[in-house]
């Protein structure tokens, strides 16, 4: 079992975010058992590739801009009226893919009714969540696309310190688009702004400015 870790100041000069070792050779067995060991606290997350293990802790930075952008995602939900479960960093595995992964937030929309009263999630019979969001501020890290993919996420937002990006699963692999298939009007533009509107305004007042915004623009839904 070989490792490589990354806790040092990113390429752009920016503070650690988030420390990260990826383990190499690891058996589902192993992984299992990490799981378990943790199984009771919110941190490290961990994502497996076949074989290849990512333990992450997040630092403030990280689940600053993670809370955020999921307090984005609750508040689109209910000014529009959408059902929708928040799982958070619910770990999805399967066996039989050798993958899994712990979102660092995640949200089911049109299955959130039918999976609301799950106890445990079977992904090779449950929906995967219908929105995946992924912080993602370092250089070195699992590319977790694939993981999505194969596991069959439909969307995924992904941050990567200085902006959003929103990705469309297209068969097998995903594909950048410029608004989300959940919310049509808003687009990967206009998550970066108001994750930089958090950064200045008061919580009251950013909520105040994020409703304002949705309840002007709700009529293209």
């Amino acid at each position: 079992m070989t490792a490589q870790t990354d806790d040092e100041i990113g390429k752009a000069g920016r503070p650690t975010t988030e420390q990260r070792v990826i383990l190499y050779n690891v058996g589902w067995v192993t992984y299992e058992h990490l799981l378990a060991g943790f199984s009771d606290q919110s941190s490290p997350r961990i994502t497996y590739d076949q074989g290849t293990l990512e333990i992450m802790t997040p630092l403030p930075d990280h689940e600053r801009a993670n809370r955020t952008i999921a307090s984005i995602i609750d508040v689109l939900a209910e000014e529009l009226i959408l059902d929708v479960l928040d799982l958070g960093s619910t770990t999805f595995k399967r066996e039989d893919l050798q993958r899994g992964f712990e979102p660092d937030s995640c949200f089911y929309f049109q299955n959130a009714a039918q999976m609301r009263s799950k106890k445990e999630i079977d992904l090779t019979v449950d929906p995967p969540p219908e929105i995946v969001v992924e912080v993602d501020i370092k250089s070195v890290s699992l590319n977790k696309l694939p993981i999505y993919a194969k596991i069959g996420v439909p969307e995924i937002w992904r941050y990567d310190g200085e902006k959003i990006t929103i990705y469309k699963l297209s068969v097998e692999n995903y594909i950048e688009i410029d608004n989300s298939i959940v919310f049509p009007f808003v687009s990967g533009n206009d998550i970066s702004s108001f994750l930089e509107k958090s950064e200045t305004l008061t919580r009251p007042a950013f909520l105040k400015s994020l409703r304002e915004w949705i309840r002007k623009h709700r009529t293209q839904q």
